[in-house]
C-alpha cells in the first residue's frame, strides 16, 4: 500500500552572525497602510544598531505589493513566515504599531533561538502598546524572551542592550523595584480584605464575556482553572446578543440618555460627514449600546460586563467606549428594564472591562468591591501604557484609553467632550470620552499570568496637572480625540517600568488623598492574598 506523507518544508541555515527580523501587525489593513512608514523607519534604527557591532539583519519577508507593507496581518501569514526562518535564529520582533499577538505566536512558541521585542518608544503610534501587550502574551505562553525600547535607536542604553543580546541571548533590566507582599500588618484593612475575599469566594461571581479575544490579546484571556479557583466564572455571551438588544431600545430611551448627559454639561463636537464627524445618529446608537448592556447585565446577573468591540462590532455600530464609560460611572444616566419598571443597577457603576481584558475584569471587580466597602467612589478604568516624557524633572507617562473612562475621573461630566473615535481603527465612528484627567493620588495595578499563575502587580501613582500647552502637546503628539492622564509613578523609572510590565493595560483608581490611597491599596492586597493571587508591590508602596 502506497502512503501520502507529507512534505517537509525545508528552513534555510542560519548564517553565521545573522538575526532575523519579523513585524507583526494589526489585522485592520487600514491600520497597518497607515503605520508602515513608522514601521520602516523603526526597522532601519535597529537594523543599523545591530549592524554597528559586525551582525547583519534578514527580513524574514518582503513586502507585499498589493497592500504595500510590510507586517504580519494573520495568523495563518505568520505561520507562513516562520517556515522560512531558522529555528535557531536569534530573532527580533519589530514593533512600531498595534499587533495581534496571536499572529506570531504560534511561531514564538516552538522557536528555540533567542528573542528580542523592540518598539521606538513614541506617542504617535502605539508601538509601546503592542510591545507589551506581545511581552504579556509571551510570559502568559512561558515563551524566554528579551525586550528593549529607544527613542532613535542611537543612545547608548540601547547600544548596550543590544551588545548584550547579541552576546548572551539576554538582556538583564533592573528589577529592584519588585517585592513580594510581605506579612501585612493588623488592622482594620488587612481584615476587610481578607473578609471580601471570603465572601466573593462563597458567594461567587459572574463577569459577562461578549466574545473572547479583542484584537491578539492572548495575555487578556484567563482560563478557567485559573478564575474559578478565586470564585470567579464567566458567562459566555456575543456580541451578536448584544447588537439584537440595541435594535429593541426605542429613540426616546435612547435619546433620554443624551439629555442627561447634556444636562449634566457633556458636550460633543459634532458635523453631518458619517465618515470622518461625529453625528447625531452615531450618539444615539451609542446610548442604545448603554441600555442594551445594562439590560444584558441585568437578564445574567453579571458583577462585570466587558465588550470586545474591535473586530466583532466596529463595522456595525459605533464605538462602544462611551457606553463603557458611562458603565464604569457611579454617577451616570438612569436605564430601566424593558417593561420601564425598575431601574437597572440604580446608584452604582457596573465594572466594565475594556476589550474583554479578563485581567482587567477581575482587577476592577476587586477594586469596586474595595473601594465600596471604604466608602470611595470605585470608578475605575484601564488605561493603555501609551508613551511619555519628562516634564520639570520628573518622567511624566501619557496614560490613553480610547474613550472608557469615568466622568468623575475628568472632575464630572462637565469636563468631557464627545470626539469622533479616529476612522482607520473605527470606521463606524461614535464618541469618545474626551478630556484631562484631574489632579490626584492613583492607586494602579495589573493583573497577569505568569508561571501558569494568577499574579497583580500593585503600584502607587499621582495624576498630576501639567500646563495647558504641554498637556495639548501630549495629545496631539498620540490621540488629541482620546482622554489622558498625566501620570508619574512612585519609586518606578521609566526602564523599570517597561522591562516589569506584563501587559498593554494597567488599571486606575483614585482616592481622596494619599493617606487613604495607601490604606486602600493595603486593603485590596490583603484581598487578592487571601484569593490565593500573587502580590507583587512595584515601587514606592506603604505596605
Amino acid at each position: 500500500m502506497t502512503y501520502a506523507f507529507p512534505a517537509r518544508t525545508a528552513r534555510p541555515a542560519l548564517a553565521p552572525n545573522t538575526a532575523y527580523l519579523i513585524a507583526s501587525g494589526d489585522l485592520r489593513e487600514s491600520a497597518n497602510t497607515a503605520g508602515w512608514e513608522t514601521q520602516r523607519s523603526v526597522e532601519a534604527g535597529v537594523t543599523a544598531a545591530v549592524e554597528k557591532l559586525g551582525w547583519s539583519v534578514t527580513r524574514a519577508f518582503g513586502v507585499d505589493p498589493a497592500t504595500g507593507h510590510g507586517f504580519i496581518s494573520s495568523q495563518r501569514m505568520g505561520l507562513e513566515v516562520f517556515q522560512n526562518i531558522p529555528t535557531d535564529a536569534p530573532l527580533i520582533v519589530a514593533i512600531a504599531n498595534w499587533q495581534y499577538s496571536h499572529h506570531v505566536l504560534a511561531g514564538l512558541r516552538s522557536h528555540r533561538g533567542p528573542i528580542l521585542t523592540v518598539a521606538n518608544f513614541a506617542g504617535d503610534w502605539p508601538g509601546l502598546v503592542g510591545l507589551l501587550g506581545l511581552n504579556g502574551s509571551m510570559t502568559k505562553a512561558g515563551i524566554a524572551y528579551s525586550t528593549i525600547w529607544s527613542v532613535d535607536f542611537t543612545d547608548e542604553w540601547f547600544a548596550g542592550g543590544i551588545r548584550e543580546w547579541i552576546s548572551t541571548g539576554t538582556i538583564t533590566h533592573d528589577a529592584s523595584h519588585v517585592r513580594a507582599l510581605p506579612e501585612l500588618p493588623a488592622g482594620d484593612e488587612r481584615e476587610l480584605g481578607r473578609a471580601l475575599a471570603e465572601q466573593l469566594l462563597e458567594e461567587k461571581a459572574i463577569i459577562g464575556v461578549l466574545d473572547e479575544g479583542c484584537m491578539g490579546m492572548y495575555n487578556a484571556i484567563i482560563d478557567d482553572e485559573l478564575l474559578n479557583p478565586i470564585g470567579i466564572y464567566k458567562e459566555r455571551l456575543s456580541q451578536s446578543a448584544l447588537y439584537a438588544e440595541m435594535q429593541q431600545v426605542t429613540d426616546d430611551e435612547a435619546d433620554a440618555i443624551g439629555q442627561w448627559l447634556i444636562e449634566k454639561g457633556m458636550t460633543f463636537k459634532l458635523g453631518t460627514d458619517e465618515t470622518t464627524e461625529l453625528t447625531e445618529r452615531q450618539l444615539r446608537e451609542q446610548y442604545r449600546m448603554y441600555i442594551a448592556a445594562l439590560r444584558i447585565a441585568d437578564d445574567f446577573g453579571l458583577d462585570a460586563i466587558g465588550i470586545q468591540y474591535q473586530q466583532g462590532l466596529k463595522d456595525l455600530a459605533p464605538a462602544s467606549d462611551l457606553p463603557e464609560g458611562l458603565l464604569n460611572s457611579t454617577e451616570r444616566p438612569p436605564a430601566f428594564s424593558r417593561d420601564g419598571s425598575r431601574e437597572l443597577f440604580a446608584g452604582r457603576a457596573v465594572p466594565h472591562f475594556n476589550e474583554v481584558d479578563e485581567g482587567v475584569a477581575v482587577d476592577a471587580l476587586v477594586t469596586d468591591r474595595v473601594w465600596r466597602a471604604m466608602g470611595l467612589v470605585p470608578d475605575n478604568t484601564l488605561h493603555d501604557v501609551r508613551w511619555g516624557e519628562e516634564y520639570d524633572g520628573e518622567f511624566v507617562w501619557v496614560y490613553e484609553i480610547s474613550g472608557s473612562v469615568p466622568g468623575s475621573h475628568l472632575g464630572g461630566w462637565d469636563k468631557a467632550e464627545g470626539w469622533r473615535q479616529g476612522h482607520v481603527f473605527f470606521p463606524a465612528g461614535g464618541a469618545t470620552i474626551n478630556g484631562v484627567s484631574k489632579p490626584g493620588e492613583v492607586v494602579l495595578s495589573r493583573v497577569f499570568i505568569e508561571d501558569g499563575a494568577l499574579q497583580v502587580d500593585i503600584f502607587r501613582g499621582t495624576v498630576v496637572e501639567l500646563p495647558d500647552e504641554e498637556t495639548q502637546r501630549r495629545k496631539n503628539a498620540t490621540n488629541p480625540e482620546w482622554p489622558i492622564a498625566n501620570v508619574v509613578l512612585h519609586g518606578v523609572t521609566r526602564d523599570q517600568f517597561m522591562a516589569r510590565h506584563k501587559a498593554n493595560h494597567a488599571q486606575t483608581v483614585y482616592a481622596p488623598d494619599a493617606a487613604t490611597a495607601d490604606k486602600a491599596l493595603l486593603a485590596k492586597a490583603a484581598m487578592f492574598d487571601k484569593l490565593g493571587v500573587k502580590v507583587n508591590l512595584v515601587g514606592d508602596v506603604a505596605v
